[in-house]
């Protein structure tokens, strides 16, 4: 999908070739999405009287190849070309370890009042790298009162910049933001760049991503209190986000390819499969369990995780141990469509069910030590999530579950078969990531944690109709989306599991030194425990963006 070259005019970039030198366009050619009455993919977003648009084409302002991640530097740009009619709200920084990929918002004043917008009153100096033309200057904009910076501005010389270099928003267009990923920083002064976010995400939240960062130093320590980014005050501010056939088309586009460990025994499968094989619904105090219908019908619904039921396998022992092992062939990915980041993104969560999770292993230096019965237990739900542009349809990120936790990848940062992207399930414990290799989960420095094995085993294929889609609440009672029965099952989807960690851990580890085995402990604690095998809705992501690391 092609966004546009980009433009590097203002300073000559170093001989060696940075991956940031080359644009990144998704590998495949730019579906034509289906046609609608709504706004999806059309462009431009009305935020209740202030229209903006996405830019990705940019001028480099200033860069650096020293420090930052992987020791590569960064890079400072400034929208452009900026459309007609429209102003910047502030810069673009990005590390220069990936290929360009980035947004910035431009906005005009579509309320007839002119008063959405202003020129900052004047600009104060955040950080130089020098004191002579060619340095990097960073600049925070001084906003009249009743206004907010959404983000600042970075020139080439120490001249200030022109009062309409970026504008400032009313603050009643502006929502509270925070810092998320570091893009660079300077041992000189203190200096730091720091991405920015909404402080609030979810489904109903307003705050809306800007694509500008954060600059601050010891001299002028700001906090991301001193920026905003903007607001949707549209009373219909979910009229951008995709329809059902758009839905449709944007899943056959993105849906993921996910290889599973070849040494694994716990495949996925569908749900109704396991209802179908003799899945068994308990209740507390009640010693005879209930068949599950296919459907799930017959499972009680609400009530919150309050342990009165429960989800087992089969009794019979040679049928459980056949269900634990899934049915690969028949699994499904369940989708969850929502909005996000004020209605300018739709999160398309992919929710995979698996009958069983395997033990854990961990790493202690050279030794793999299996973990008796940690991490074993019925019903694993596991899930990725892509965050779809509703300017373009283009993907922005997806999200890689990890147990109790997460992380988001770029789009650039992918790997993609076929034009679509592909994730790694591990090893017995089914956490998502987007390369394969062992990622360790505890002390890397010790060599001493949780295994995470990803390799290329058996491919799940979520094309083809292998995506179903189980909710999509903002699309009303017109989208059609009937949720199924089993979505509103909010107890465990299996048994609690309860051992005593510190016994597991001396009988699969006797030979470790006492420290180790607490280090260990700790970790299990940390990383395995608490979570329980819940439904998709019993996600805190369910209303909400996704959990950091």
């Amino acid at each position: 999908m092609q966004r546009g070259r980009s433009w590097f005019g203002c300073v000559p970039m170093s001989t060696a070739a940075l991956p940031v030198e080359r644009d990144f366009d998704l590998p495949a050619v730019k579906p034509s999405w289906p046609s609608s009455d709504g706004g999806f993919a059309k462009g431009s977003i009305d935020l209740g009287g202030m229209e903006v648009r996405q830019v990705t084409t940019f001028a480099k302002v200033w860069s650096t190849t020293q420090g930052g991640q992987d020791g590569l530097g960064a890079t400072f740009f400034k929208p452009a070309p900026v459309p007609a009619g429209f102003h910047a709200l502030g810069h673009y920084a990005q590390p220069n370890n990936r290929p360009l990929f980035g947004h910035v918002l431009v906005a005009r004043d579509a309320s007839g009042t002119g008063a959405l917008l202003a020129p900052p009153l004047d600009y104060a100096l955040v950080w130089s790298s020098g004191q002579d033309d060619g340095a990097g200057f960073f600049w925070l904009p001084t906003p009249p009162d009743g206004y907010k910076a959404v983000g600042v501005a970075v020139t080439a010389t120490k001249d200030k910049p022109q009062p309409g270099e970026v504008m400032c928003v009313r603050a009643d267009f502006t929502d509270a933001c925070e810092a998320e990923e570091s893009v660079w920083g300077s041992d000189k002064d203190g200096f730091s760049a720091t991405g920015l976010r909404p402080a609030v995400r979810g489904i109903d939240a307003r705050g809306v991503h800007t694509g500008t960062f954060l600059a601050r130093s010891n001299a002028a320590p700001a906090s991301a209190s001193a920026l905003a980014c903007l607001k949707n005050n549209s009373a219909a501010y979910t009229s951008c986000m995709p329809d059902l056939p758009q839905l449709n088309a944007v899943l056959a586009a993105y849906s993921p390819h996910v290889y599973l460990h070849p040494s694994d025994p716990y495949l996925p499968s569908s749900v109704t499969w396991f209802f179908e094989n003799g899945a068994l619904l308990y209740q507390k105090g009640n010693p005879t369990p209930t068949p599950v219908a296919a459907d799930g019908s017959n499972l009680p619904q609400g009530g919150g995780n309050d342990d009165a039921y429960w989800l087992d396998l089969p009794a019979d022992a040679g049928q459980k141990e056949r269900v634990k092992k899934g049915d690969l062939a028949g699994a499904k990915a369940y989708v969850q469509a929502k909005p996000m980041l004020g209605g300018t993104a739709t999160d398309l969560a992919l929710f995979f069910f698996y009958p069983f999770n395997g033990p854990a292993r961990a790493k202690v230096g050279p030794l793999t030590i299996p973990l008796g019965m940690i991490g074993e237990h019925v019903g694993d739900w596991e899930h990725l999530t892509l965050r779809v542009s509703n300017f373009s349809g283009e993907l922005l990120r997806m999200y890689f579950s990890q147990h109790s936790t997460g992380a988001w990848a770029d789009a650039s940062q992918l790997e993609y078969l076929d034009g679509r992207p592909v994730a790694y399930a591990s090893r017995h414990g089914h956490a998502f990531y987007p390369r394969e290799g062992m990622v360790l989960q505890g002390d890397s420095k010790l060599g001493v944690g949780i295994r995470n094995d990803c390799a290329k085993g058996s491919r799940l294929d979520t094309g083809g109709g292998r995506c179903e889609l189980v909710s999509a609440e903002y699309l009303g009672a017109a989208g059609k989306v009937a949720e199924p029965a089993w979505l509103g099952f909010e107890r465990g989807w299996g048994p609690r599991e309860e051992y005593d960690i510190g016994r597991e851990i001396n009988r699969a580890a006797r030979i470790l030194p006492r420290a180790i085995k607490e280090r260990l402990a700790q970790l299990v604690n940390k990383l395995l425990v608490g979570e329980g095998p819940t439904g998709p809705k019993m996600k805190g992501s369910w209303r909400n963006d996704e959990r950091d690391p």
